[in-house]
């Protein structure tokens, strides 16, 4: 398997509203700095993974959408809660929904969305493309 991990950072504001997440209940800003990773069982003819700037631009426009954004108040949050692993999950999502045929976004066998909030503390979510 091989892999390509290209590295963004955002910022967010938002609040967690249930007594599990304590002080983070209020409002209260996060920068992450999120790495994505994109796998592939095999090399594309190009002998890459995937080209590192469409990488790159796929996903600063995926990022685009939340950064410096209130998450309260961000329609694709509207009843849900924005942990930093649900966040993954929507980065995970919104990054393979962008993949084209033309980037050869199509044979990728998966992306991993790893969120740093910290370097003592990250959440990742893995999407499995090849099912």
């Amino acid at each position: 398997m091989f892999s390509l991990t290209v590295r963004r950072h955002f910022m967010i504001a938002h609040s967690l509203r249930r007594e599990a997440f304590g002080p983070a209940q209020a409002l209260h800003g996060a920068t992450f700095v999120a790495e994505v990773t994109f796998r592939r069982r095999a090399l594309n003819p190009d002998s890459i993974v995937l080209d590192i700037g469409a990488a790159g631009g796929i996903i600063e426009d995926v990022l685009s959408g939340l950064n410096y954004k209130n998450l309260d108040e961000h329609p694709d949050f509207e009843g849900k809660l924005s942990t930093t692993e649900a966040l993954a999950e929507y980065i995970a999502h919104a990054v393979a929904a962008k993949l084209t045929d033309d980037d050869d976004g199509r044979e990728l066998a998966g992306i991993d969305v790893t969120l740093r909030e910290n370097p003592d503390a990250w959440a990742t979510y893995t999407l499995d493309l090849s099912a």
